[in-house]
């Protein structure tokens, strides 16, 4: 911790290069930029002044983008469109969908489950969600609530006024978008599916063998909004899933996949779109450096420096070498097919417009891993200096 509040005490020395320009160097590639939203460019809903001044100057007077810029957020209660257009309304510049990447994007790449039936749990539009990602067969807790109506019991204005018997048996998966409404609801359906194999009609399992498949997004334990301080995430949701999975039924809660920052899954997604945006401007020299601006250290920090390991790993040996020394980040492969990275190196700059709290301590134990990847390389004022920090690395005119 030491360390992070001498960086903030130097982090003048970042805010001084505002409004410089430097040369660019020929034979430097652009690099790309994974950008955060809460907290880094939005507070609540309004915007952050630097965000604003920082993104028009990024667009030229066509409204092309100076560097390929993807915005990558965990939030997922809503269509990448609708988040592009938000986007747009509020910097005052034209932000494609292709630009987005929300905590549910990589569930486009788990087309084994597009055809089976899905139960879905968080809040907005979930069902039109996941059939934009390509799931054709869902299910709300909504939904699901209706067809058992007397395994909601919490809200006794909600209960039945007469008996209902209703026995349909469906899953095989579950989808965790994002923090529900009525958690009580939720947290109790997800249970009665969970400890029945997709049976919630009939009594719980507490000694299962199998245990249905769960794909969740987004596990920020905090996100800043209008508040003083930052609120509950969708991460707190999930433990407190997970707390009650391992109290009735004995053993963890497991997940086929969690995606979402911190995971190589959405970093490899962010990418794949940087690389997307490179071919569509014409240009053949592949971005080989990235730099990830967020708020947040246990998400943005910790992903962007766990990617960038994942990178020096597969440059630095093949994969199969590398984890016979038992010190690899294994190959991310979904669906059989393995995702290959052109860039070579993940840069995280954390900004001080968020949830980062300089005088906090470290949620996890000094000099552990998990704390060696909370350590940013760069820690800045705002959106606008983190900016102004890579133009000035990277020798370009801003």
């Amino acid at each position: 911790m030491q360390v992070l509040r001498r960086r903030v005490l130097d982090r003048r020395l970042f805010t001084q290069i505002r409004g410089l320009c430097w040369t660019h160097h020929s034979s430097r590639t652009k690099p790309g930029l994974l950008v955060d939203v809460d907290g880094v460019l939005l507070r609540g809903r309004s915007v952050i002044p630097a965000a604003r001044r920082v993104f028009q100057r990024l667009q030229d007077a066509a409204g092309h983008f100076l560097l390929p810029v993807v915005f990558v957020t965990n939030a997922g209660s809503c269509l990448r469109h609708n988040k592009a257009q938000q986007l747009s309304d509020l910097l005052g510049i034209k932000v494609s969908p292709d630009q987005v990447v929300l905590s549910h994007g990589p569930l486009q790449m788990f087309q084994s489950f597009h055809e089976k039936c899905v139960l879905v749990s968080g809040q907005g539009p979930v069902s039109d969600i996941a059939h934009d990602l390509g799931f054709t067969n869902v299910i709300t807790i909504d939904q699901l609530r209706e067809q058992h109506p007397l395994l909601d019991m919490v809200d006794h204005n909600r209960r039945p006024n007469v008996p209902v018997s209703v026995s349909i048996s469906f899953p095989p998966a579950v989808i965790l978008f994002g923090e529900p409404i009525r958690w009580e609801t939720n947290l109790q359906l997800l249970m009665d599916v969970l400890l029945t194999n997709g049976s919630p009609a009939s009594p719980h399992c507490l000694n299962m063998s199998t245990q249905l498949p769960v794909l969740a997004c987004n596990t920020d334990l905090l996100w800043l909004a209008d508040a003083p301080s930052p609120r509950l995430g969708h991460g707190v949701f999930m433990l407190c899933l997970e707390t009650v999975f391992w109290k009735l039924a004995g053993q963890r809660l497991r997940y086929e996949a969690v995606m979402g920052k911190p995971s190589l899954l959405t970093y490899q997604h962010a990418e794949l779109l940087i690389r997307q945006q490179t071919a569509n401007q014409g240009l053949n020299t592949p971005v080989t450096t990235l730099y990830a601006i967020g708020d947040n250290l246990m998400t943005d920090v910790y992903g962007a420096n766990l990617y960038n390991r994942y990178l020096k790993q597969q440059l630095a040996a093949p994969a199969a070498k590398a984890l016979a020394h038992g010190r690899a980040v294994a190959p991310l492969q979904v669906e059989g097919q393995l995702a290959t990275p052109s860039a070579t190196q993940c840069h995280s700059i954390l900004v001080c417009t968020g949830v980062f709290n300089p005088g906090a301590a470290l949620p996890m134990e000094q000099g552990s891993e998990d704390a060696v990847l909370m350590e940013p390389d760069y820690i800045v004022e705002d959106v606008e200096a983190a900016i102004d920090l890579i133009f000035q690395k990277e020798g370009f005119d801003l």
